[in-house]
């Protein structure tokens, strides 16, 4: 794992919820981790790991991904046993 998605990680579990997480640096997290990523209708993204699902919604027009957002990708995390 590299330095960026190790920040990138601690960074999606850190208290309070931080909204200055770029989305690339999920998207290339999530891949490194094994995850199956399809476009969707409109921003979403629909993300598979580890034999679970779920949705994300792509950032628009910023560049960082919503607290909400960060919120939904903690738990997914949680799930398929990647943590910090």
């Amino acid at each position: 794992m590299s330095a960026k998605h190790r920040r990138t990680l601690a960074a999606l579990f850190e208290d309070p919820v931080r909204s200055n997480i770029l989305w690339n640096d999920v998207v290339s997290m999530l891949v490194y981790f094994g995850a199956g990523l399809r476009n969707g209708a409109g921003s979403r993204v629909r993300v598979s790991l580890g034999g679970q699902r779920t949705t994300l919604h792509r950032p628009h027009p910023q560049k960082e991904v919503n607290t909400y957002t960060v919120r939904d990708l903690r738990a997914f995390l949680l799930l398929t046993g990647v943590v910090p």
